[in-house]
């Protein structure tokens, strides 16, 4: 009787094969790895990845453990644990997939998945939930009030442009920064498409479009004329004239936002949260609303405007039905 596939085992299997391998081979097989992750991941997840690393590297040493693999499962639980309270579970979560990645570098089994391990995770989450910091809803009114205070300077032009790009396109920083001229595509109604060629959820490249109003248009080419900008040019980039024409970095989007919205509680993804919460006010269906905001499960939408959809859910509705009838 053949016994049924079980992926850990043949992990082990394959663990076991490369224990066995020559120095040389090891080390060969090493480095083939760590140039094609090179090429495999994106450069912002290799940075992070390379940041979790060093924060575990310098906990390490203020506990007096190494940090070189095959780390034991009883000091990531450890870590896990000193997180706990300090930092939102997904983000421990991100920070135990870094040092998976370490070991399978390595050609190690992970610690990761050691149920030692994902007991310390289940604790932190039960202790201190599990419920990740949103960030605050920028709508389209007071977005719109932003821009009409705004007047035609040189610097004003292209934040118009960004406040546009930002509101309308419903799109997360690191998509806004990446826009480049071409990729602004006239409608005849005189909106445009902006094409995404590449995003958080589409690391491949398959592309995908945001809408950008006509109103948004124009503010768009006013500040692409006002810079000189050419095809191959990012959209937002610095507005001093004659300055290098290089994306802004998500970080300056959100300064931006916060300075012409006097708000210090918004980040450029605020717009996004915002969006979503203008739409279910409409009534707009959640399949919109995720083909908007380009999400391929309802359950981030959902997240953004669960504060919102409680005053809208049936019992509010019920509520509110029985005391107009007592008035």
């Amino acid at each position: 009787m053949e016994h049924p596939f079980n992926r850990h085992n043949e992990q082990s299997e394959l663990f076991s094969q490369l224990w066995k391998l020559q120095d040389g081979q090891r080390t060969r097989l090493i480095e083939e790895y760590q140039k094609r992750s090179e090429a495999a991941f994106a450069p912002k997840t290799l940075k992070h990845y390379r940041m979790i690393l060093r924060l575990f590297s310098a906990w390490c040493e203020q506990k007096g453990y190494s940090a070189i693999p095959p780390i034991s499962p009883t000091i990531v639980a450890e870590w896990v644990d000193d997180m706990g309270g300090k930092l939102a579970t997904t983000t421990i979560e991100t920070r135990l997939w870094g040092l998976a990645e370490l070991h399978r570098s390595q050609f190690l089994p992970s610690p990761t998945t050691h149920r030692i391990v994902e007991l310390a995770v289940k604790s932190v989450k039960r202790k201190y939930g599990s419920v990740s910091k949103q960030a605050s809803p920028l709508g389209k009114k007071e977005v719109l009030d932003t821009i009409d205070k705004l007047g035609n300077s040189r610097i004003e032009l292209r934040d118009k442009a960004l406040l546009w790009i930002a509101t309308d396109s419903w799109c997360r920083a690191s998509e806004i920064c990446n826009f480049r001229v071409k990729d602004l595509q006239r409608q005849e109604d005189g909106s445009s498409l902006l094409f995404i060629l590449r995003s958080k959820t589409d690391q491949n490249g398959v592309g995908a479009y945001a809408f950008l109003s006509s109103k948004g248009t124009k503010a768009v080419i006013d500040w692409i004329d006002e810079a000189g900008l050419k095809s191959d040019h990012p959209i937002l980039t610095k507005s001093q004239a004659g300055g290098s024409k290089t994306p802004l970095d998500p970080a300056t989007i959100s300064r931006i936002i916060r300075r012409r919205t006097g708000r210090n509680d918004v980040s450029a993804h605020s717009t996004r949260v915002g969006g979503v919460q203008d739409a279910f006010r409409l009534g707009c269906d959640l399949s919109s609303i995720m083909v908007a905001g380009r999400w391929t499960s309802p359950e981030m939408p959902a997240r953004y405007a669960r504060r919102l959809t409680a005053s809208q859910s049936a019992a509010a509705k019920v509520s509110r039905a029985f005391l107009e009838d007592q008035e």
